[in-house]
């Protein structure tokens, strides 16, 4: 029985790695930089990209042929997703609020900014969900001496609930296509947490999905940052200081390890005609004295997953 089992496993591993090109055989192409640390990356209905530069307050929509143009300005914009109506919501530090902004680059208002009766500190990333909510991540002045920081969740109605908290910096976070599970990256402690979602906005206590790698000779750090997934259910990691995007299988195994570009990686998003190219943002160097870049990177034979509900 034991050697049926390990059989099985390794078949399931071998299908996962089956689509995935090995690193070696990967490109990767510099699409464009920016004055600043980059964040943040989003795709409109026309393969529009948008990025942000944090330190700069500046958000700039980058076209298919590569030209970079500003489009906003908010304070400190960081992760960005764009609603079927082509309302944009941005997480904004300085504001402490997710932002909502129309498709000219417009601030209409503040789709959250307190959460039962306190105000948010300095929303950074956010997955959208099936019911029309999201939720986001509230890292502000946390740490691991300092876990503060919250998950929150913001219902079709608008108002927002505490869903998580006590953590290390939480940053990147995501939704599995079904909903029934909330995958977030508690920075500070190197490694991925998985929620199982009981209903919108109300999750089971936290478990450690993954423990990722850490850093090595010239890398300067090794913090999950953003992250976005697959067709095939595959986790991809934007590893801030390590110039890598780790690939993740559903059961949480490094599988791959790809050039990011950027030492400072910071998120990763699917985009393209066929959603096979994984667009990475982040600085090309230490995060606050060097340029922001957006990569790309062209997987053959991988698909990302269709964003809900927006594309």
């Amino acid at each position: 029985m034991k050697t049926l089992l390990l059989v099985l496993m390794a078949s399931v591993c071998a299908a996962f790695l089956a689509d995935l090109p090995r690193a070696s055989s990967v490109k990767l192409t510099k699409v464009v930089e920016v004055p600043g640390y980059s964040e943040g990356v989003v795709f409109d209905h026309s393969g529009n990209a948008y990025i942000s530069d944090v330190l700069n307050g500046t958000i700039y929509r980058v076209t298919t042929e590569g030209t970079a143009s500003l489009w906003a300005k908010t304070g400190a914009p960081n992760g960005h997703k764009i609603l079927a109506d082509g309302t944009h919501l941005v997480c904004d530090g300085s504001q402490h609020a997710v932002l909502r902004l129309n498709a000219k680059g417009e601030i209409l208002g503040k789709a959250s900014a307190e959460c039962e009766g306190k105000p948010l500190r300095a929303p950074n990333d956010l997955t959208l969900d099936a019911h029309g909510g999201f939720y986001f991540t509230d890292p502000g002045g946390s740490n691991e001496k300092n876990p503060i920081g919250t998950v929150h969740y913001v219902d079709a109605s608008g108002k927002t609930h505490l869903v998580a908290e006590g953590l290390a910096f939480p940053n990147g976070i995501v939704i599995r296509p079904k909903g029934k599970t909330l995958l977030v990256a508690e920075s500070k402690y190197n490694h991925i947490l998985v929620y199982e979602v009981l209903a919108p906005g109300k999750v089971e206590a936290k478990k450690v999905f993954a423990q990722l790698p850490t850093k090595t000779g010239e890398q300067i750090d090794n913090q999950p940052d953003g992250m976005c997934l697959d067709r095939e259910g595959n986790l991809y990691v934007a590893h801030y200081g390590m110039r890598q995007v780790q690939v993740l299988s559903p059961e949480g195994k490094v599988l791959r390890r790809y050039p990011g570009g950027n030492l400072t990686t910071s998120n990763v998003a699917f985009g393209g005609a066929k959603r096979d190219q994984l667009y990475i943002t982040g600085a090309l160097g230490e995060e606050t004295t060097t340029r922001g870049g957006l990569f790309r990177l062209d997987l053959k034979g991988v698909q990302g997953l269709r964003t809900l509900p927006q594309q």
